[in-house]
C-alpha cells in the first residue's frame, strides 16, 4: 500500500516538520535505524537548500514498495533560479553560497537512489529513495 503526504517548505520551521514526518515514515516503512538517520539527514539537507537557494517549495513523502521491498521516496521541489551546472553542483566542496558545499553530494551518498532535475529559471526537484 502506498501512502503519500505533501508538506509545505516556506520557512525554517517547516524543515523541522519535514524531518519529523520523514523519520515517522521511515519507522513505519521499517527501515533500520541507520537507514532512518540517513534519509532524515538527506531530507534535511535538500529541504534546507530548497528553502535557502530556491525560495521554498514542498516535500512529498511517499511510503511505497519497490521490487517487493518497502521503500521511502521523497521529492523535494522549489521554483527557484535552478542550477546551471548540475555536474559541478554535485562535486564535494562546490557551493553557490556560504555553505560547505556538501549538501547535494553528501545527500546523494546517504540514499539508495538520487535524482536531481533542474532548469535555470524554473526551479529544482530532487528525488531521494531509501528502501529496506
Amino acid at each position: 500500500m502506498t501512502t503519500t503526504q505533501t508538506l509545505p517548505l516556506k520557512q525554517e520551521t517547516d524543515i523541522v516538520v519535514i524531518r519529523q514526518k520523514v523519520r515517522k515514515a521511515a519507522e513505519e516503512a521499517r527501515l533500520g535505524l541507520v537507514s532512518q538517520t540517513k534519509i532524515v539527514t538527506a531530507a534535511s539537507e535538500i529541504a534546507r537548500n530548497a528553502l535557502i537557494y530556491g525560495g521554498g517549495g514542498e516535500c512529498l513523502i511517499e511510503a511505497t514498495t519497490r521490487a517487493g521491498r518497502a521503500a521511502l521516496r521523497l521529492v523535494i521541489s522549489d521554483q527557484g533560479p535552478g542550477i546551471a551546472d548540475i555536474e559541478r553542483a554535485l562535486v564535494d566542496g562546490y557551493t553557490s553560497g556560504s555553505g560547505l558545499g556538501l549538501g547535494l553530494s553528501g545527500s546523494r551518498r546517504l540514499v539508495d537512489e538520487f535524482v536531481l532535475r533542474s532548469q535555470v529559471g524554473a526551479g529544482t526537484t530532487v528525488e531521494l529513495w531509501k528502501w529496506k
